[in-house]
């Protein structure tokens, strides 16, 4: 096994190198074709997420090989080679199936523990089959990684270390010492786009207790889809569906909004969100008889003059001090594929967990952070009350940072999450998930050195086959006059000597060979037995090409 990752993520590099070096879709395909078309790579897959990026690949150089995966990762993301380089992580062997292990635990994420990780690695998985890039190694790893995810997640309390991007996000939003449910009951959401994290931050308001949830998406059939899924979650929740040139008149009656999408840059411009102020201040100042929407008494909206002065602080990176409140809105990436099935009859029973899975079908992005230091989720730097609460999951950012500086707006971005969940929690839980890890690490790499000698076994026997084929026929052209159960027997008995003979050492040597360090025990075979490496090649599972597989039930396998 030569397995390489190269990489980097949220612990590694700053959020604005994670931002410049997403992958888009086509890029991923594009870096896998050529990643695969250079010489040290046999086979690999990507595992890309808003907070990380790694290249894996069974390689048979190991320099070479870091050489060009870090060149293609720079090529494709359009960050230089030189600026990406200082970001950039390597891991080999053993260690690189340890890291995808931790990844796979939730050991490597923002927010330890949480599971969305597992569907990430299985459409990396996935993505390497489609283009025909994941081999033997990497099927096997990719595989073994979600079976201990799912092992961590069912065997230690991880699972209460961590929690959805989503759900932290709304505790950093929450007031002190307020639950969420508490604080979420009765508002009303907005929610932007109809992918996986979109559609997890649709079901998890849901859950809480919002009464009322907008969906907005640049394809208005698939914001539908989600709000029908939503109404039919049994949650007891208003949900419908508008288009995004209805989300303005949207963000004047809602309390929170949720944010995620796969633009590369800002979808909301400081004018976007002041013009949306303007709109919601005109409603509460006007003498329709409708009546204003949830305003904080006490909290002045405001006028023109304050909104051009906002839009111009915040052009210039100024401090703004005038009252006011922001709202964003954004565009999602889509892809296709819906598990939960298509018609409203399907959507019968379908409870807010399922709808979780609403985003494999839609979309491939996942929220994440870097850490910074970051501000308050609970009170304004003025001091003012929080009038509309924003949760930016997307990565590049969809909301300008200077939402920070408007009074009465709170916005908790990727990297206030990254910084408020650096309190690890639940040590002996993580503790248990390491021992998990340590253990199926060493159990994986015995099991891929013993598969590395198997096809010289199966080679040697079917050598030995031969052997024995060739001297029956010639012993039988000296001795014709022996009767059918006495040819056989003197047939059987050659191959029960050889098979003695061999049985010994091709047990020894697959013991060995599962051990570190094991891998020249396949070699020294071929060399002592003088068999041709084409035929060794060749071979792919003893059981499908050993010739006396059937012969002597006693011998190792």
């Amino acid at each position: 096994m030569s397995l390489l990752v190269v990489g980097l993520s949220h612990r590694s590099a700053p959020v604005s190198v994670l931002e410049r070096a997403s992958l888009s879709v086509d890029a991923k395909v594009k870096l896998l074709h050529d990643t695969l078309a250079a010489e040290p790579a046999a086979e690999a897959t990507v595992l890309a997420t808003c907070n990380r990026i790694e290249l894996y690949a069974d390689v048979d150089k190991f320099h070479a090989g870091v050489a060009e995966l870090s060149t293609f990762l720079a090529q494709h993301s359009g960050v230089a080679l030189e600026e990406l380089t200082p970001y950039l992580y390597v891991h080999y062997e053993d260690r690189a199936v340890h890291h995808l292990f931790s990844v796979a635990c939730g050991l490597d994420s923002m927010v330890v523990g949480e599971g969305q990780i597992l569907g990430q690695i299985k459409d990396a998985l996935a993505l390497g089959q489609e283009q025909h890039t994941a081999g033997r190694l990497i099927n096997d790893l990719f595989q073994q990684a979600l079976r201990v995810g799912k092992r961590a997640h069912s065997e230690t309390g991880i699972d209460r270390a961590g929690q959805s991007l989503v759900t932290f996000g709304l505790e950093q939003l929450a007031p002190p010492g307020l639950p969420v449910e508490r604080w979420a009951a009765g508002k009303r959401a907005l929610v932007i786009g109809a992918g996986s994290m979109s559609s997890l931050a649709a079901a998890t308001l849901a859950r809480v207790g919002v009464a009322e949830i907008v969906v907005a998406n640049r394809t208005a059939e698939r914001a539908a889809r989600l709000a029908e899924i939503l109404v039919a979650s049994g949650t007891g929740v208003r949900a419908a569906a508008v288009p995004m040139r209805g989300v303005a008149a949207e963000l004047a009656r809602v309390d929170v909004v949720v944010s995620c999408t796969g633009a590369t840059g800002l979808v909301l411009t400081a004018e976007d969100v002041l013009a949306a102020v303007g709109v919601r201040g005109a409603v509460s100042q006007g003498s329709g008889p409708e009546p204003a929407p949830r305003t904080p008494a006490g909290l002045d909206l405001p006028s023109a003059e304050v909104i051009a002065r906002l839009v111009a602080a915040a052009r210039d990176g100024g401090r703004l001090v005038d009252a006011g409140a922001v709202r964003t809105l954004a565009v999602v990436a889509e892809a296709d594929g819906c598990p939960v099935g298509e018609g409203r009859a399907a959507l019968t029973g379908v409870d807010a967990t399922s709808l979780e899975l609403h985003g494999t079908w839609a979309d491939q992005g996942e929220a994440a952070a870097h850490r910074q230091p970051r501000r308050s989720a609970r009170a304004l730097d003025d001091g003012s009350a929080v009038r509309l609460a924003l949760l930016d999951l997307a990565m590049p950012r969809d909301i300008d940072a200077a939402v920070h500086r408007v009074p009465g707006v709170r916005l908790v971005d990727i990297e206030s999450l990254a910084e408020a969940s650096a309190d690890a929690p639940m040590a002996a839980d993580v503790d248990a998930v390491r021992g998990i890890v340590a253990d199926e690490v060493a159990a994986f790499g015995a099991a891929q050195r013993a598969a590395h000698i198997t096809p010289t076994v199966v080679a040697l026997r079917a050598m030995a086959a031969e052997v024995v084929a060739m001297e029956v026929a010639r012993f039988d052209g000296r001795v014709p006059d022996l009767d059918e159960r006495q040819r056989a027997e003197v047939t059987q008995t050659v191959r029960r000597v050889v098979d003695k003979l061999l049985h010994a050492p091709t047990v020894r040597v697959k013991q060995l060979a599962s051990e570190p360090g094991g891998a020249g025990y396949a070699e020294a075979l071929r060399e002592l037995f003088d068999l041709a490496p084409q035929t060794v090649a060749s071979v792919s599972r003893a059981d499908a090409a050993d010739p006396m597989n059937d012969d002597d039930p006693g011998r190792a396998s």
